[in-house]
């Protein structure tokens, strides 16, 4: 943050020159005069710039609600003017990148809304996590953390549109941290997303090939089963756009519907399917029981929580799916319902199952019944769901190697050529053959998707949000004593540098002190949880393996038989 607060917000083809900085630092009378870079006040203004276009000018944002002029103007405290945007024109780099984006953008809000209600496993982990914890807990927790993560979703679209443009667009989740924090961020959070989105893609296959086995009657190798799923997968992920995911997203939003409705039946006239509760968490025949309160070691229940942190996964790809629509101002719309419909639909369905089934409620509830024709139903359906989801998610994984890798550091071919589609096929190949390995060497769906919850999903949905957001409030706050920004020369005209306490004082105390020191608790906390649930998964992937008859890494024994 230090050194975007002292005019850098690092862009692929820039690099600082330090020595530089610190001789105009002392020569210039305003602090900082340099020219030929991208400095963070570029992307403030041709974001204003394109929000106002999006809006169609000045005039007509005046006369629109005030959400939507939240979201086309930058503030008092931003001190540049769009009034004359039009007379700088792009570098060849810049017109390149412009192009580009602009081939992407052609996603609405109501498409989002169906990526994001497809980017779920489906709410059948709710019953499990409920299971875990109990009522009380588990219906607080949930509305918690829904209420969380709808905040932290409108943190990540207000700083989409706000630093966003044609001329610099943000393509990724990285982009966004790379503007506020510099290069380093954005490479901690290129990680993280490829580490949660192969794992996501991997427990998908794993929850596809339990239910595949489950439909055979555990008579095909459960490893076999995986490999099947891995090779849809690689059908699928041909898809280079998410406009083109826009009506398999829409199928799955009502085929898990289905599922609910339907299982919620059977359930209600099955019972439990305790061999499956035996080898999966080694519960013994008995009685359905629920509580209030659990009394669960502490790291089950750490597990549970960690199932609902996946119900708000979403986050992580949100700056994706904008840099895909064509007015991103919309994405609230689209998100807002999808978060909505998404907590009633797991926390009803998580409830009434674990009504029914109590402790013997399984991971994926659906295959709970007792009824192998029930169980069926629901598998393919949701194998069907599945396979959808985990092609969007690979979507965008392997997005974000094309773009950091290929384009980045090989600078190889845009994705929409065709060399470009040659070497999308050949990463979808690799990326689904790594998701196979990792599904069939934890072939435990809890463990997998607590342990991707706490490394991954609680970062991109409730700790870097709130940072990212606290960052930019720092550095614009820091601007509002600062002489009027001139766009696209490089040129900035700061009364003082980063190095200097005056500078620190007002981001940090000029202005909204509280709801800095609120973003940075949530911060806090966020990465608190995050421990405590690795913790928690470790301990349960290692008990789960010490039970007698456990399913075992690569083998073909199903964790449901």
């Amino acid at each position: 943050m230090a050194s975007n607060i002292a005019n850098v917000a690092m862009t692929d083809p820039i690099h600082i020159d330090e020595k530089a900085e610190r001789s105009s630092s002392i020569n210039s009378p305003v602090g900082s005069m340099r020219t030929g870079e991208v400095v963070f006040e570029d992307y403030l203004h041709f974001a204003a710039v394109q929000r106002l276009e999006e809006d169609g000018g000045i005039e007509a944002t005046a006369k629109h609600n005030w959400f939507q002029r939240l979201s086309a103007h930058k503030g008092p405290n931003v001190n540049v003017d769009v009034q004359d945007s039009k007379s700088y024109p792009m570098t060849e780099y810049e017109g390149d990148q412009a192009n580009a984006s602009k081939a992407l953008r052609l996603a609405s809000w109501a498409a989002v809304f169906y990526l994001i209600t497809t980017d779920i496993l489906g709410p059948f982990n709710a019953p499990f996590a409920i299971s875990q914890v109990g009522w009380v807990s588990g219906v607080v927790l949930y509305f918690v953390m829904g209420g969380m993560a709808l905040y932290t979703g409108l943190i990540l679209w207000r700083l989409f549109i706000r630093l966003d443009s044609p001329r610099y667009p943000i393509k990724s989740y990285g982009d966004i941290a790379e503007r506020i924090y510099g290069r380093p961020a954005r490479h901690v959070v290129n990680v993280l997303q490829s580490l949660q989105l192969i794992i996501n893609v991997a427990t998908i296959c794993l929850s596809n090939g339990q239910a595949l086995s489950q439909i055979t009657n555990f008579k095909l190798c459960f490893s076999v089963c995986i490999v099947i799923w891995s090779i849809v997968g690689f059908v699928v992920g041909q898809i280079r756009t998410l406009k083109a995911y826009g009506w398999l997203a829409n199928s799955a939003v009502w085929l898990n519907l289905l599922i609910i409705f339907t299982s919620m039946g059977f359930v209600a006239h099955s019972a439990p399917n305790f061999t499956a509760a035996k080898t999966s968490l080694g519960v013994d025949f008995g009685p359905v029981m629920t509580a209030k309160f659990t009394s669960l070691p502490l790291f089950s229940k750490v597990n549970g929580i960690m199932q609902m942190v996946f119900a708000y996964g979403g986050a992580m790809i949100f700056p994706e799916m904008m840099a895909e629509m064509r007015r991103p101002m919309d994405f609230w719309k689209g998100m807002t319902m999808a978060q909505a419909l998404i907590f009633v639909a797991y926390l009803l369905y998580g409830c009434f199952v674990y009504a029914f089934q109590g402790q013997f409620t399984l991971p994926l509830a659906f295959q709970g019944v007792s009824k192998h024709s029930w169980q069926t139903l629901g598998n393919v359906l949701a194998l069907i769901t599945g396979i959808i989801a985990a092609g969007l998610y690979g979507n965008i994984g392997i997005k974000v190697v094309y773009i950091n890798v290929v384009e980045g550091i090989f600078h190889g071919p845009k994705l929409m050529t065709h060399k470009g589609r040659i070497i999308w096929s050949s990463l979808v190949f690799a990326y689904w053959s790594l998701a196979f390995v990792i599904g069939s060497a934890i072939p435990q769906v809890q463990s997998i998707s607590a342990l991707i919850a706490a490394v991954a999903i609680m970062q991109f949905t409730y700790s870097f949000p709130p940072v990212l957001r606290l960052g930019y409030d720092v550095i614009t706050d820091a601007m509002a004593a600062d002489n009027q920004h001139t766009p696209g020369t490089g040129s900035t005209a700061r009364i003082d540098t980063w190095r200097e306490w005056s500078r620190w004082k007002r981001g940090l105390f000029g202005g909204r002190v509280f709801f800095k020191l609120f973003n940075l608790i949530l911060f806090l906390g966020g990465l608190a949880m995050a421990c405590l649930g690795m913790w928690g998964a470790g301990e349960s992937i290692k008990a789960t393996f010490k039970m007698s008859g456990a399913a075992t890494s690569f083998g073909c024994k199903s964790p449901l038989e």
